[in-house]
Order: structure tokens, then sequence, then C-alpha cells
């Protein structure tokens, strides 16, 4: 049911005893995730929400609950080293919220993880969620979801939201949703996702969120023209952004043609995807999309 996350998914959070670690580890469990460790250095033998256990370390946590998905809130400087941490204790699933993660760092994560059987969301994101299987690992707004077939993935934590809400609006309910976030460098890329989305049975269509700079999108609309096999709608936010300005996101910024709105849609455009005219439209297009 869904990619990534689903009701075998046995959450680590690590840095559960922090605030934001301790409040989204919370409503990742109210929404049904199976929450097994928290993992916090020095904290090792307390417990979170009564009977939840907290490790010093992943390793130890995955030895004693058998978790298999990591959910990270851990300062920057040191976001790195609970990615690397969970990638040696063998965690498949990592979703690191983690937002002004250092680039470099970022970069030797992704040389470390590279071969390697593990899927990093993130860093600067909000996660994913698979709504059949009642699986929350991240901070969006569990209430908005509803089961369904139709994936969404984007680069946009609060775009990702607005999608939701207008296709739950309009009875269109999602098998996972993903945000894998807006950062230059990050652990996956839209194709990697659409690639997990294409071989889904219970997916039947996406709706897909990007935005300016790099040329993530383009990459996409290559692999949808002679891979992707399902029915897709797109949105790219920063239309009106002025070229070198960033624009919320540390990736969201016009360095040149290709990372332009307009060069983005048309790539899309010409792989056979609906292209979003408005973010108050998204909902209304897909369904069009999908008849």
């Amino acid at each position: 049911m869904g990619i990534l996350v689903n009701e075998n998914t046995r959450l680590l959070v690590q840095g559960i005893t922090g605030r934001e670690g301790g409040f989204h580890a919370m409503r990742c469990r109210e929404y049904g995730t199976n929450l097994v460790a928290g993992v916090t250095p020095g904290r090792g033998g307390q417990t979170f929400d009564e009977d939840v256990p907290v490790f010093n370390t992943v390793e130890e946590a995955v030895d004693k609950t058998q978790a298999n998905c990591a959910l990270i809130f851990v300062p920057p400087p040191f976001a790195a080293d609970a990615i690397a941490e969970s990638v040696a204790a063998g965690i498949a699933t990592i979703a690191c919220i983690t937002e002004g993660i250092p680039v470099m760092d970022t970069i030797k994560i992704k040389r470390f993880i590279r071969n390697k059987s593990v899927t990093l969301i993130g860093p600067n994101c909000p996660g994913m969620i698979t709504p059949g299987a009642n699986v929350k690992v991240g901070i969006m707004p569990g209430n908005i979801h509803m089961p369904g077939k139709i994936g969404v993935l984007s680069r946009s934590g609060t775009l990702t939201y607005e999608a939701v809400g207008q296709l739950t609006s309009l009875g269109l309910g999602q098998s996972t949703c993903v945000g894998i976030g807006g950062d230059p460098v990050n652990g996956s890329s839209f194709v990697d996702m659409l690639m997990k989305f294409n071989d889904d049975p219970d997916t039947e269509g996406v709706v897909m969120i990007g935005e300016i700079g790099g040329s993530r999108e383009q990459e996409a609309a290559e692999y949808i023209k002679s891979e992707f096999k399902k029915p897709m709608a797109a949105f790219i936010a920063g239309r009106s952004a002025p070229p070198g300005k960033r624009m919320g996101h540390a990736g969201a910024v016009i360095t040149g043609r290709s990372a332009r709105a307009e060069e983005k849609e048309k790539a899309l455009a010409a792989a056979g995807v609906a292209i979003i005219p408005g973010p108050g439209e998204i909902g209304r297009t897909f369904q069009e999309v999908i008849g």
C-alpha cells in the first residue's frame, strides 16, 4: 500500500527528547504510526510518552526494537552524523526534517549512502505519509489526508498540504504523499520517487509540485517521457521570482535559463504532464486529467 512507509513501519525518532522531536513524535503516534523507540545521546534508559524507550545510540535502538525507519530532529551541525548513524545501523528509510544543514555535509551524506539500500528523504522536508496504513513519518497535518490512489510528490512542504487539502475536498484520496525537501542537495530526487510510484499498484496518478531553481523538474520530465505510465499534473512555484533572488528554500533561486518556471513547465508539458496554472487549481486540474 503506497510507497516508503506502510503498516510494517517501525519508527525511531532521533532527537525525541527535544521540543520539536517530542511534539512531532506524539503527532505521528496519534496518527497511528508504530513508534517503537527514540534516540538521544545521554538520555538512554528514559521513556517517552510513558512506554517508548529512549536509547543512547541508533544501533542499540535497532537491536532492541527492530526499528526500520528513522525520523530526524537533530540540530543542523549534527544532523549529517545522525543520518550516517541510522544508515550504519541498517535503517532502510530515513526522513530528515532538519533545516539549515551545511551543503557540504549533505554532499558527504549523499556520497556515503551511494550504492546502499537506503532511501533518504530530505533534509529540510516535511517527510511522508501513507493515509491508508495510518502511517505518518514527518510534520504534515494528518487530518487533511484521506486514503486513496493519488500520489503527491513535492519540493515544498506548504504546497504539499495545499495539494492534499484540495484533493481531499474533491474526494481524491492519496496513496502516499512525499515531500523531498527544497535544499540544493537532498537525499532523493523526483525521479527516485516517480520510479517508486510507477511500480506501486496502489498509485493510479501523481500530482507533482516543483519550484524554481536547479533542473530536477527537467530530469523528471525525461523520465516521465520514457518510463512513467500514469496520469500526472504538475505545478511549478516561483513563476514571478526575480533572477538571482532566493525565494524561501535554499534551492529556490533562478541561476540560469533552465531554473526558470517556464522552462520547467515546457519540459513537463512536452512529456505529457498537465500543467497546473495556479496553486488554487491543483485539485481541479488533476480531476480533469483523470476524467
